[in-house]
């Protein structure tokens, strides 16, 4: 598996060479950020769904910033907030308003998010902003809650998972060493 993943993934070379990063390369480069192993590959599952629900393009900002910051795999993390898209961001955001409006007790409706549209991004910024305030207290605590269930739950599940892996692999070879 870190085989068949390790060859998609820039080598120091590349981050080290690409002017964009340059400036950033003293970070970019720690190791910890581009090392698989149970620890790394589950706390990057984590911030990558935990950071899956932040508004707009900024989800994978947030997740470099939490790979950064938590010090776990960076390709992870910015592959796994990519679990949002225009078509489940909708139904994700109405889960998140019911987990806020039954945790709170509060009211209201919920109405779908604006549309990008050809106005821009500032503008479209803009009236993303002016409807999370019209849906306000249930949508966040929503979302908190519901980013903090699944970054959990994937945790949780990756550490399962690499120990299964694990253990699959030390039985492997524990088969093949027997005559």
């Amino acid at each position: 598996m870190r085989k068949h993943l390790r060859k998609y993934l820039p080598d120091h070379a590349a981050v080290h060479g690409n002017k964009w990063l340059a400036p950033f390369a003293v970070t970019l480069l720690h190791p910890r950020l581009w090392h698989l192993n149970r620890h790394s590959a589950a706390g990057a599952v984590a911030a990558g769904l935990f950071c899956g629900l932040i508004p707009g393009p900024f989800q994978m900002l947030g997740a470099a910033i939490c790979a950064l910051l938590f010090r776990v795999n960076l390709p992870l993390a910015l592959l796994t907030s990519l679990y949002t898209n225009p078509l489940t961001i909708v139904p994700l955001y109405v889960v998140a308003f019911g987990m806020g409006k039954f945790t709170l007790g509060g009211g209201g409706e919920f109405v779908a998010p604006p549309d990008y549209g050809d106005a821009g991004l500032l503008v479209w910024l803009q009236s993303l902003i002016d409807w999370m305030a019209h849906l306000g207290k249930p949508l966040i605590a929503g979302l908190l809650l519901l980013a903090s269930t699944l970054a959990f739950t994937g945790y949780v599940a990756m550490r399962l998972a690499y120990r299964l892996y694990l253990v699959r692999a030390w039985r492997h070879r524990a088969a093949h060493r027997r005559p």
